[in-house]
């Protein structure tokens, strides 16, 4: 499907030449005289991009462009302005334009910005949920962090949404139409990421029968993300600085060259900066991938996305059965506004898929969600004050060892889904658990 753009300009000969160059080029057009219209128009189906005059009577450029950022954090604006007024679309800039041209323009410059700036119509399943305005924030600047070719690093606790981000950089991006692929560096073996990563040629080592290309490889065109890049041991961090600063890689057992056109983004659920510190991670590659940095808020932060991501997760968990999506009813949404969500989105995404399971009517009531707490009397965590006083931990460390406990209780000690539930890696999860052996906390399933 083409894409959509929005033309707003009061001059009606040059809106039709504009219009006129962006069907040429296959692109469908809304046109628009003024701000006023332009928002009313807005709201008669997905656009991808609006293009509109900075000098306009009655609501300008920047006020329209306020209006839809209030509305549409993601959507890319571009400001046309002529020569007396391009201070003023550099402030517009800077309240969230995604770019700006200077009139008078060729048809080039036009259709190359629009190409550059363009998004992917999306349907509202796909469309990241933005409603709280810490959410809407970071959208915003992921918008224009998005336009460049830059690396990213998205930090934020486990099961808060950075894959989204990443995604939504990509889609968003000039590499939209090329592969995205994913790499967890601590869901795999640390004798196989190199390889993984870097590709291989036949015979380089002990059952590589064949020749096979690396994740950067298969990257090509495209993006790339690192995620969980802090879990890398300190060897690797030096062989992919290498590739990022250089652009380009050798298998291992290989001698040619291979050019590498990749955007690499990065996450981590822990501070990075405190990992290079504690000497846990380079500094230098801290700094190659740190180019820009987004941090994604726990949802607990950011209650205004709890009820939409909620009534997401129920249509998508109703749609797979086939059912009409459940609504939720007052109770249920004050319960769900309260709840602290120690396992951000991914901890409400399985609460309300199990409440499509346990509603066998149309209203999701108080009694189909199960909390952890409410399901499970009996926490480890803070079951008795020696309990609280031999973790010896208070506030998120309490919050993040009766997730853990619950998580464990749920799935009967089973290692390998509690990672998966919690959002983290098998490894991240030993580790944790070590921890909580050496504090003399008990650990569900080790009975088992």
């Amino acid at each position: 499907m083409s894409a959509s753009v929005m033309v707003v300009e009061d001059d009606a000969g040059l809106r039709e030449a504009l219009v006129d160059t962006l069907q040429m080029a296959g692109y469908r057009t809304v046109e628009a005289g003024d701000g006023q219209e332009a928002l009313s128009k807005l709201e008669g189906g997905p656009l991808d991009l609006v293009l509109t005059d900075f000098q306009m009577p009655g609501l300008d450029g920047q006020g329209l462009l306020e209006r839809i950022r209030a509305h549409d954090p993601t959507m890319p604006v571009i400001m046309m302005t002529a020569h007396g007024t391009v201070d003023g679309a550099v402030r517009a800039m800077r309240t969230g334009a995604t770019d700006y041209l200077t009139k008078p323009f060729k048809p080039t410059a036009l259709l190359e910005r629009v190409k550059r700036h363009c998004r992917i119509t999306r349907s509202g399943a796909d469309e990241p949920v933005a409603n709280d305005p810490r959410s809407r924030e970071i959208f915003t600047l992921a918008a224009r962090v998005a336009a460049s070719d830059v690396t990213v690093m998205i930090t934020g606790e486990s099961g808060t949404g950075k894959e989204v981000i990443a995604r939504y950089l990509h889609a968003n991006s000039s590499r939209a139409g090329g592969p995205f692929v994913a790499i967890n560096c601590a869901a795999i073996p640390e004798q196989m990421l190199e390889a993984t990563l870097f590709g291989y040629e036949k015979g380089a080592f002990t059952g590589a029968l064949k020749s096979m290309p690396g994740k950067f490889e298969l990257a090509h065109g495209g993006t790339l993300l690192l995620d969980e890049i802090t879990e890398m041991n300190l060897g690797l961090q030096a062989k992919l600085l290498r590739v990022l600063q250089e652009r380009e890689l050798e298998r291992l057992g290989g001698r040619s060259t291979i050019e590498l056109d990749v955007r690499v983004l990065a996450t981590t659920n822990r501070d990075p900066a405190a990992e290079v510190r504690e000497g846990r991670f380079r500094e230098d590659l801290y700094y190659r991938l740190n180019v820009f940095a987004l941090h994604v808020p726990p949802l607990r932060d950011r209650p205004g996305d709890i009820l939409a991501l909620a009534d997401r997760s129920l249509a998508r968990a109703a749609g797979a059965t086939g059912r009409p999506a459940p609504g939720l009813a007052p109770e249920a949404r004050k319960r769900l506004l309260a709840h602290a969500w120690p396992g951000n989105v991914r901890e409400l995404d399985n609460m309300m898929q199990r409440a499509a399971v346990l509603c066998v009517g149309t209203v999701v009531e108080e009694q189909h969600l199960r909390f952890g707490r409410a399901d499970a009397p009996v926490a480890i965590v803070d079951a008795s004050a020696d309990s609280a006083r031999a973790t010896g931990s208070t506030g998120l460390r309490a919050v993040e060892l009766e997730a853990i406990t619950q998580t464990l209780r749920d799935v009967v000690g089973n290692r390998r889904a509690a990672a998966e539930r919690l959002g983290i890696s098998e490894r991240t999860l030993r580790y944790k658990l070590a921890r909580m052996r050496a504090d003399g906390i008990a650990v569900p399933g080790d009975q088992v």
